[in-house]
């Protein structure tokens, strides 16, 4: 499945940020902990060049603590500071602030030694549609600033937003690469939620996700259920799940379609438990 979304508005964005730049202090990167690479766009590198940059690994509360600490540590190897937080909650926001001041310390250093005050520090927010951006911004500002929603491409603009004296957000429209190459890239970024569901398959996604659990999460997903055992035919697996839960058309045959809207919901929302869809070990592999 080749999953191709670039609203003009994302092009138009990616031209802003690297106009704003020479102004941003430190880089402040939303990752999705579920998928911590396959939620980050590869022109980021590109884009922010060699700025300080902090990584966040937003909705931590739904993913693997194991492979989130495997992947905090793939990046702090990569020389990248990086933290697991929970925006919709707050979990570790303080760290945020602690971590952006940490990386201008040498900068600042320098501006005092010239006899000049330090200004709040200038923060660059970016990331993919629908990782937390806007919600993280208003936790950090603690009002409702930026708009937020459970779907992708909610921020079409850019704006400055203050939190405290310490520092001052940019925040950004998410940015999707044009194509994406990689066929899991694009399947492990449609089951967690960050491609429009109206213009994907749902019933490949929800194959893929099913697939995935039952190689990786077998007991959650027969806990979830209700499952003695896990059919090996994706079928009757799919028949299982949407009889268990009523989703049947005339004849009492299973609506596919709402079957896969409700995996992918269940997932989505954390009712299958914590869950990681890939590790660093799988992109060295692939």
């Amino acid at each position: 499945m080749t999953i191709q979304w670039f609203p003009g508005h994302m092009a138009k964005a990616r031209r802003q940020v690297q106009e704003k730049l020479k102004l941003i202090d430190v880089v402040v990167e939303l990752a999705d902990a579920r998928i911590p690479n396959s939620s980050r766009n590869p022109m980021i590198d590109e884009i922010v060049s060699t700025k300080p940059r902090l990584m966040l690994l937003n909705k931590a509360d739904l993913a693997d603590d194991r492979k989130t600490n495997e992947w905090i540590q793939h990046f702090e190897n990569k020389g990248i500071k990086t933290l697991a937080i929970d925006a919709q909650s707050g979990t570790n926001l303080k760290q945020i602030i602690l971590s952006c001041q940490e990386l201008v310390h040498e900068k600042w250093e320098r501006m005092r030694a010239k006899g000049l005050n330090p200004r709040a520090i200038r923060v660059l927010i970016i990331g993919i549609p629908n990782v937390g951006k806007s919600t993280l911004i208003n936790k950090l500002a603690k009002r409702n600033i930026a708009k937020t929603g459970d779907r992708p491409g909610v921020t079409t603009a850019q704006q400055w937003i203050k939190v405290g004296k310490e520092l001052e957000l940019l925040d950004t429209p998410g940015i999707l690469w044009p194509k994406f190459e990689d066929e899991l890239v694009g399947l492990r970024l449609a089951t967690t939620g960050a491609i429009k569901d109206t213009i994907i398959n749902l019933q490949d996604v929800a194959v893929f996700a099913l697939r995935f659990l039952t190689d990786n999460y077998p007991d959650a997903l027969k806990k979830r259920y209700d499952l003695q055992e896990i059919p090996e035919d994706i079928v009757e697996l799919f028949d299982a799940i949407g009889k268990k839960r009523g989703c049947l058309m005339g004849g009492g045959l299973i609506d596919y379609d709402k079957t896969s809207e409700l995996i992918l919901r269940e997932l989505r929302s954390g009712k299958l438990g914590k869950l990681t869809f890939e590790t660093p070990s799988d992109w060295n592999n692939e």
